[in-house]
């Protein structure tokens, strides 16, 4: 095994020099800059103390962008895992409580167990597998599920822990009496503000300045109502040790909640890092990712940190302001850790209220209007993954609705395989050459039917293409059966089986199937798999001339004698 496969960070150290370094500590302040209230808010979601967030943005971008592959992907806490998170811990503990923190822990490093076995195995290609639509469902579910989850925050109105979607906006409804105006007043506030800075000051820190005017206008309402509560001063220390629970009774309780939270962390990160790859024309090792991120939870976890992924707003930000090395990503981590040493004793004076105006914000950036827009019109099968996914966000289990969102994309994946395109060929008599006769009217032999099949012949698509050639067989008599195979890129063990049995049952019409154009690696697995030798070598040609010529010798001369079409070079 090479040094660079071990330490891939070696790598993208030649590139760096007094540019790069330049380049990626002006993003890596920007970073730091952005990350600031997002961790504490994101934090706050996952049911944790405002500091984990922080903790999470500090260790977990390190670990990941030096054993990553992407050059711009930003890793640390996200809003869709925190909200997964909360989902799964807070059925065994108190959110916010040391048992609650213990098992996130636990949680994380699972999680991180989990990625960074895919990734040993090799296992990237699977993300190719799930629709990226199931992530668009999900956080468009999560988004308005945080939004909810905020409003009690907001209005002042008291929601029991623990309610349901449903449930919390009927008690909200109920409690509409109790609603506390200068709570909304705030949240507004520090929307509004978030808002027109960013409308004004694209590449200000918006959500900051938000935060600060939002404490402000409390603190001028503080004499008018005791409702206002304060997030509460952050320790103003790095992310301590931490040890997560080892006891089998945990690992075993936690175990699928961490698998969903991996499954969708790996997702998030390779989708993002493919994104922001087509800008910057970098190609990413979905493998290495996986190993990134894996390792960056599980070390994190050790850290006092959450499970962390890629962050879309993050990586697009540290893209945009012209990170050229994975270095960007670790110097917003280093930056982050002066700035809560010296600035974390002024988050006393942040109001609640103020910090759900800047969730419901970040809420609703996570909700994706265009691609949402653009699936629900073009494609019936993406709109069922992204309806799918988004109500069962919403009404399920979180971690039941990641599953239920990949299993359904797969499943419709498999379809689609499942369905091979099959057209029937002829010669075309001005040039030649096969022709799909869809294209074209052309005559056909009576006796030889031409077809062609565009996708692999698997376990998934054996029985639709036996049925199309029984369909040959029993409507129109025919009995032998070219296949021009040269977009077959796979045929396995289930698929090689079946068409020994169907070559059979043409045998005893005095027919067969017969292949021309087959791929050399398909034709070596054909050899070691005795399936050339069970159909016949003579069944097999590498040119479409030595096929008909071969086959026509086999036809029936009684019937090549009425024929009409003879439009084989051989009918002349």
């Amino acid at each position: 095994m090479s040094m660079i496969a071990l330490f891939p960070f070696m790598k993208w150290f030649r590139l760096i020099s007094k540019e790069t370094l330049k380049a990626d500590i002006i993003a890596g302040i920007t970073g730091a800059v952005i990350v600031l209230p997002q961790g504490v808010a994101f934090a706050t979601i996952a049911g944790l103390p405002p500091q984990y967030g922080l903790y999470t943005a500090m260790v977990t971008p390190i670990v990941a962008a030096l054993f990553g592959s992407s050059y711009h992907l930003v890793s640390g806490p996200t809003t869709a895992i925190s909200i997964v998170v909360f989902s799964a811990i807070s059925h065994h503990a108190e959110p916010g409580s040391a048992e609650f923190i213990s098992l996130t822990l636990t949680l994380t490093f699972l999680a991180g167990v989990y990625q960074l076995a895919f990734g040993l195995a090799r296992l990237g290609a699977l993300v190719n597998f799930v629709s990226h639509t199931v992530v668009i469902g999900f956080t468009a579910g999560a988004a308005i599920l945080i939004a909810t989850s905020q409003m009690k925050h907001i209005s002042g109105i008291e929601v029991p822990k623990g309610e349901s979607f449903m449930h919390t906006w009927m008690d909200l409804y109920q409690g509409i009496g109790e609603l506390n105006l200068y709570l909304v007043g705030i949240a507004v506030v520090t929307l509004i503000t978030a808002l027109a800075i960013k409308f004004f000051s694209p590449r200000s820190p918006n959500l900051l300045v938000g935060m600060v005017v939002g404490s402000l206008l409390a603190l001028l309402l503080k004499d008018y109502t005791d409702g206002i509560k304060l997030v509460g001063e952050i320790p103003a220390h790095l992310p301590p040790f931490s040890s997560p629970v080892f006891s089998f009774e945990t690992i075993k309780m936690l175990a699928p909640e961490a698998f969903a939270v991996a499954l969708l962390g790996l997702i998030e990160a390779v989708s993002i890092s493919r994104s922001v790859a087509t800008r910057s024309n970098q190609r990413i090792d979905a493998n290495q990712e996986f190993i990134g991120q894996g390792m960056s939870n599980i070390a994190g976890s050790f850290f006092s940190c959450y499970a962390g992924s890629g962050s879309f707003t993050r990586s697009g930000i540290n893209y945009e302001a012209g990170a050229r090395t994975p270095l960007s990503a670790i110097f917003a981590s280093l930056f982050l850790m002066v700035i809560v040493l010296l600035i974390a004793p002024l988050t006393a004076y942040l109001p609640i209220a103020a910090m759900g105006g800047i969730i419901l914000l970040v809420a609703y950036n996570l909700i994706d209007f265009h691609h949402i827009v653009q699936v629900l019109t073009l494609s019936k099968s993406e709109s069922a993954i992204l309806l799918t996914t988004f109500f069962a966000t919403l009404f399920l289990e979180l971690e039941f609705a990641i599953y239920l969102g990949v299993l359904l994309s797969l499943v419709l994946f498999l379809a689609k395989t499942s369905t091979p395109y099959i057209p029937t060929l002829s010669v075309d008599s001005d040039s030649g050459k096969l022709i799909n006769i869809r294209k074209k009217p052309m005559k056909q032999c009576p006796q030889l039917k031409i077809i062609r099949i565009d996708m692999s012949i698997y376990f998934g698509s054996i029985n639709y293409i036996l049925n199309r050639i029984s369909q040959i067989v029993e409507n129109e008599r025919i009995y032998h059966i070219l296949i021009v195979s040269s977009g077959i890129n796979l045929i396995d063990l289930a698929g090689a089986e079946a068409l020994v049995s169907e070559n059979r049952r043409l045998a005893e019409h005095n027919g067969g199937l017969y292949f021309v154009g087959i791929k050399s690696s398909v034709y070596e697995f054909a050899a070691r798999s005795c399936f050339i030798r069970q159909i016949g070598s003579d069944h097999f040609f590498d040119t479409k001339t030595m096929a008909i010529h071969s086959i026509y010798e086999r036809l029936d001369k009684s019937v090549c004698a009425t024929c009409q079409s003879m439009i084989f070079r051989e009918c002349q």
